[in-house]
């Protein structure tokens, strides 16, 4: 197979907001208690192993407490002496018993660790807008009341300055069940509250819909509008899982070449729903002042045999990271809409990047894209045409179909970085890419995620199955050159240009 891809330099399309790699971190399973939180009581620390890998990542943000778990949260169970703090039940994750051990103030710890922003989703099902509302005031304001009182007995006199707030989570499902008109009306009268107290104002954010449902976005939005305008609302976050949740692409591990091809397809989808919810979303905000947020995205598979079904631990293979790659480059290609997005979740939950047992921490397939993809946070994102043969395959239902080569381009210091997916199962495509309007002005380094086994995983005991490849130079010079992509794989080139 043969392919071209053009990297239209003349034609940019904005910055890709460092905000795309967010992570996200719920309350679920083993993701903060043994996942970012170890030890009981007052000997609680985060794990140093996980604060590590994930600072080499560059976390942008990260968003807590949920997830379905927000809208069962209630902030002051998790503020003041850990001896202190009321034992709960997880409604929504197994019934386990909630400790509360991991509240506001240790999340901030970890957000400050690694470097991360921290997006805190409030509880709309559940709580009021007082609730809520004294949450903003005790983690923003810095004068004297009792809630900054409180925050200062509690550890930190200063204000956290917290930006993002979400208003609600899956308002149509596990947060409230509401209609789109029913969530409108609570998010207009939440937001209302919701003020800057003496620092930067929040960036609000609405709970989108599941998937690409356009009549829950147009309905939400005419509800809001309503004759008053917007209001305050920042940020709208619709949510989208790869789901293989009835295993009709096999499990997180066993899968046949055509379930391969058919998770891989899936993930694709994701760019029609960021251009559908984009579409309905401006003729309601023309101006795009409202930014798109992927608030959840990534695989969900069956749940993993010997483990708590409700704690949604999944093994994460190269076919995930495959995933991760095709849902990044979709978001490059759309950094003009695209402002958030949010993976779940960072620790042995879902897609995590991270897996860990007691100390021991390794890292995900998926893990690895976020490292090979580094260089296009905050850089410009540039237009590429790709021109490749299709690859067929079984899917339920019929006949699908998937590009052999998909990617994306950025561009900072005269340094281009592209990123390539070929979800081709031992099938390499050779490729001529032409920087239109540069020429290249040295060695180019190449970096390749792969295995010859498209089930390949990492284990604690074979950590480095799957990982990146070292760099490789490889000579080009002018202004086109051909390079081969490695079957199944995610490949970056850097490329210096003149």
């Amino acid at each position: 197979m043969a392919a071209t891809i053009d990297i239209l330099l003349d034609e940019p399309i904005a910055t890709i907001d460092p905000n795309v790699y967010g992570h996200f971190a719920e309350h679920l399973g083993e993701c903060i208690y043994d996942g970012v939180w170890t030890g009981e009581g007052e000997a609680g620390r985060l794990v140093e192993g996980v604060v590590a890998a994930l600072r080499r990542v560059r976390p942008a943000v990260l968003r807590w407490p949920g997830g379905c778990f927000a809208d069962d949260y209630h902030w002051q169970d998790g503020i003041g002496p850990v001896a202190n703090r009321p034992r709960r039940i997880n409604i929504h994750w197994g019934e386990v018993v909630e400790s509360n051990e991991f509240g506001t103030h240790e999340f901030v710890r970890l957000c400050r660790a690694i470097g991360a922003a921290p997006y805190f989703c409030g509880n709309v099902g559940s709580g009021s807008p007082r609730e809520l509302r004294d949450w903003v005031e005790y983690c923003n304001f810095p004068g004297d009341t009792a809630w900054s009182a409180l925050r200062a007995a509690n550890g930190d006199p200063e204000p956290f300055n917290i930006h993002y707030w979400g208003v609600g989570n899956e308002s149509w499902g596990c947060g409230g069940n509401f209609t789109p008109e029913e969530y409108a009306a609570h998010y207009r009268r939440f937001s209302t509250y919701l003020r800057d107290f003496g620092g930067d104002p929040p960036y609000l954010i609405a709970c989108g819909p599941n998937r690409n449902d356009l009549d829950w976005t147009e309905r939400f939005f005419t509800k809001l509008h309503e004759g008053r305008g917007f209001g305050r609302i920042h940020g709208y976050a619709p949510h989208y899982y790869t789901s293989n949740r009835d295993g009709h692409a096999g499990t997180d591990t066993a899968y046949t070449d055509d379930q391969w091809y058919a998770l891989l397809a899936q993930a694709t989808e994701m760019e029609a729903l960021i251009v559908g919810q984009r579409a309905v979303m401006d003729r309601f905000d023309p101006e795009r002042k409202i930014g798109m947020i992927i608030d959840e995205w990534g695989t969900w598979h069956p749940p993993t045999p010997g483990r708590n079904p409700r704690f949604l631990w999944q093994q994460n293979t190269l076919r995930d990271a495959l995933v991760a790659a095709l849902s990044l480059d979709i978001f490059g290609r759309h950094a003009d809409t695209v402002v958030m997005a949010n993976i779940a979740q960072t620790v042995n939950v879902l897609q995590a990047l991270l897996l860990t047992e007691g100390e021991r921490v390794i890292t995900t397939p998926t893990y690895h894209v976020y490292d090979l993809y580094a260089p296009h946070q905050g850089a410009q994102a540039l237009r590429v045409a790709i021109d490749a043969p299709t690859i067929g395959f079984a899917a339920p239902g019929g006949a699908g179909a998937l590009a052999a080569l998909t990617g994306s381009a950025s561009l900072r210091d005269r340094i281009l970085t592209l990123t390539v997916v070929n979800p081709g199962i031992g099938a390499p495509v050779e490729a001529t890419i032409t920087p239109r309007g540069a020429a290249v002005s040295g060695a180019i380094e190449e970096t390749v995620l792969t295995h010859d086994d498209i089930h390949a995983h990492n284990t604690f005991d074979a950590p480095d199955t799957v990982t990146l490849s070292a760099p490789r130079a490889v000579t080009a010079s002018g202004g086109t050159f051909t390079h081969t992509f490695a079957s199944q794989s995610v490949t970056r080139l850097t490329i210096p240009l003149r």
